[in-house]
């Protein structure tokens, strides 16, 4: 990798040349104030990266002091025209085979701040390592050349950017010279890719005619391009908004090793986001061990009781848990996905299909474990956007190919999801010792666990034949009850419940839903909707619902159970403080409005007899547990009351989840 640095002040240009922005602040004071983003520059081979950043970083005073005169002098000696691509020829194999092969880092600044370009190959065969220099970019510049127009790996790339998260892309059609600066040939390839890329969600910043070789339209606007009234490149960079800092995220601290020192054991690694600070309570996903941090260490710095993303510390803790390479450090409040599968979005580059029914081996953060295709949705091919086409056998995603599929993992990992936290949010495949794909992870519903190392028990007795409340309770972390959600239908019964079956489960806790509708399936299909019938329905799913209770599940009943005496019956079978009541209490105009299965308006016409509230009676509870108005509240308000309830109660009769 080359690391240029900047010059004093701008050198002549060749005699070709005829223009160059004003000489800028090369002051160490002035560099360390300026704000620092990074751009990574893609595009076709050929296209003109190498010689659009050597005549950007002489046009922006950005050379080395003596740099092209020595380039001058070669060229010369060789009896050969000077190339501004030399500048980035940092290697002996890109002189010799004329391309770029790997990304090269490289430093210049205007006067709003300084840049960080990741100059990355465009030939095919490197997409890896273009791949690998986007990853890390908050902005793009793609180079087309005006004379060749768009290629296969143009399209490639744009979708790539996208693949990626780098939304800010400014497209600049390069060799402008070669096509007579030609407006129409700018506006057709414009228009073309501009299609393409709406094709798949990408809005471009803007597009850019420059030609790179005689600097037109770089770093100020060109006479030859009268008809361009747009920026210039440099200042559509200084245009582009720099991310916020991850340190405003959840904590993200993968641990990259483990060091012992006397009786100490160091937790070493990078912060990839957020922050923490001595005395912090920090929970390692996805082995969910939880200890606080007790000291921050630092090497040849002195120590502080803080640090924060994209500091490398290293941390002891108050407690010696075990913690090895691959855990993530989080806070409690705010954890990761802890996981076996997920789905996500990859572009494969092995030479070797990634094919289901191999293992391979996942990188993500510091965590490595096997890994196999559970299933593929669609494989797509970059450069066209059109699906390819295999018979259902052939489940494999080929070279160059992009998919959209489901991953599963030997054991849960910690995640999360690209768009919201791109720290866990990428991963890389590796197939034998070659990094063969990369991918981010795609939204989907995903349970959550929510951190509680105060329900943890590390005392299970087991009795053989005999197991009691007790024992199950002390196993399980908490007692068995029943929450028996009561109320018209379409007050949001089978809403709350499912979504509080679904935040008890992330907590941790056993727990299942008794649904009126799936009831009636099965255990209840021999019964019609007579009070005589209501009642014996009611009984069944009471006696059901104290199995589930005595077990040590917690049950979530949702049914309308009209009568008040019905209800009544079921708290008397449970034991005392077991059973809570929660009144779903919604008016009946609400419940019409919503009516999510259509069976008011059949009501209304009499095609359904003994329809509660319209044609059989309701009759509240008089002293619910808990009273959820769901026509002033929202299904995630409810579910937190009841959550509130249950977790407030203490006592060996009640419930204390």
């Amino acid at each position: 990798m080359s690391a240029l640095t900047a010059s004093p002040e701008p050198k002549p240009l060749p005699p070709t040349a005829h223009s160059q922005a004003p000489a800028l602040p090369n002051s160490p004071a002035d560099s360390e104030s300026l704000e620092q983003l990074k751009i990574v520059i893609v595009g076709h081979v050929d296209h003109g990266k190498s010689t659009f950043v050597g005549r950007l970083f002489h046009d922006t005073g950005s050379l080395p002091e003596g740099k092209l005169e020595q380039l001058q002098k070669v060229a010369d000696r060789r009896g050969v025209p000077f190339e501004w691509a030399n500048l980035m020829d940092a290697l002996q194999s890109e002189r010799d085979q004329n391309i770029t092969i790997d990304t090269a880092q490289i430093w210049f600044r205007t006067r709003k701040r300084q840049y960080v370009i990741i100059d990355a190959p465009g030939h095919k065969e490197f997409l890896k390592n273009m791949v690998t220099g986007a990853a890390s970019a908050e902005a793009a510049l793609l180079l087309i050349d005006a004379h060749e127009g768009i290629q296969e790996n143009s399209r490639r790339h744009g979708y790539l950017l996208n693949l990626l998260g780098v939304r800010q892309i400014a497209v600049l059609v390069n060799k402008m010279d070669l096509v007579g600066y030609s407006r129409e040939r700018f506006e057709q390839i414009e228009t073309e890719y501009r299609q393409w890329l709406a094709s798949i969600g990408v809005q471009p910043t803007v597009f850019i005619p420059i030609a790179a070789r005689e600097g037109d339209n770089l770093a100020a606007r060109s006479p030859r391009t009268p008809w361009w009234t747009g920026p210039t490149v440099v200042q559509t960079l200084d245009e582009f908004q720099v991310a916020a800092p991850p340190t405003n995220q959840p904590l993200r601290f993968p641990i990259q090793d483990v060091y012992r020192f006397d009786d100490r054991r160091i937790l070493a690694g990078r912060i990839e986001a957020g922050s923490l600070k001595i005395g912090d309570k920090l929970v390692f996903s996805p082995t969910n061990k939880a200890s606080t941090v007790k000291t921050i260490e630092r090497w040849n710095a002195p120590a502080q009781t803080s640090a924060a993303a994209g500091e490398s510390v290293g941390i002891t803790l108050t407690e010696q848990i075990f913690v090895a390479r691959g855990s993530v450090a989080v806070h409690e409040t705010s954890p990761p996905f802890e996981l076996s599968s997920f789905k996500a979005r990859l572009f494969w580059l092995g030479k070797q299909p990634f094919t289901r029914g191999r293992s391979y081996k996942l990188k993500l953060a510091t965590q490595e474990v096997e890994c196999n295709i559970q299933s593929i949705d669609k494989v797509i091919d970059a450069s066209t956007l059109e699906t390819v086409a295999r018979p259902a056998h052939d489940l494999t995603v080929g070279r160059h190919e992009v998919a959209e599929l489901s991953l599963h993992t030997r054991k849960p990992i910690a995640f999360d999801v690209h768009s919201d936290l791109a720290a866990l949010g990428r991963f890389v495949i590796v197939d034998g010792f070659d990094v063969a794909g990369g991918g981010i992870i795609a939204h989907d519903n995903y349970p959550r666990r929510s951190h509680d190392s105060h329900t943890k028990s590390d005392n299970i007795y087991w009795s053989r034949g005999k197991v009691t409340p007790a024992q199950r309770q002390q196993r399980n972390g908490h007692g068995g009850c029943v929450v028996w959600l009561t109320g018209l239908s379409g007050s949001g019964k089978s809403t709350i419940a499912t979504e509080l079956e679904r935040e008890l489960f992330n907590l941790g806790r056993h727990v299942y839903v008794l649904d009126g509708d799936n009831i009636r399936h099965g255990l209840g299909s021999d019964l019609g909707f007579s009070p005589k019938d209501r009642t014996e329905n009611i009984r069944r799913i009471g006696e059901v619902a104290k199995l589930f209770a005595d077990a040590g599940i917690i049950c979530v009943t949702a049914f309308i159970s009209p009568y008040r005496a019905d209800r009544d019956l079921v708290r008397k079978i449970l034991p005392a403080g077991r059973f809570v009541e929660v009144y779903i209490n919604a008016p009946l105009a609400i419940c019409e409005q919503r009516d999510p299965k259509g069976l008011y308006v059949k009501a209304r016409a009499n095609q359904i007899k003994e329809f509660t509230g319209i044609s059989a009676p309701y009759e509240p509870p008089h002293r619910p547990e808990i009273e959820l108005p769901t026509d002033q509240l929202s299904p995630a308000e409810s579910v937190a009351r009841i959550l509130d309830f249950l977790q407030l109660q203490t006592g060996e009769s009640e419930i204390s989840i």
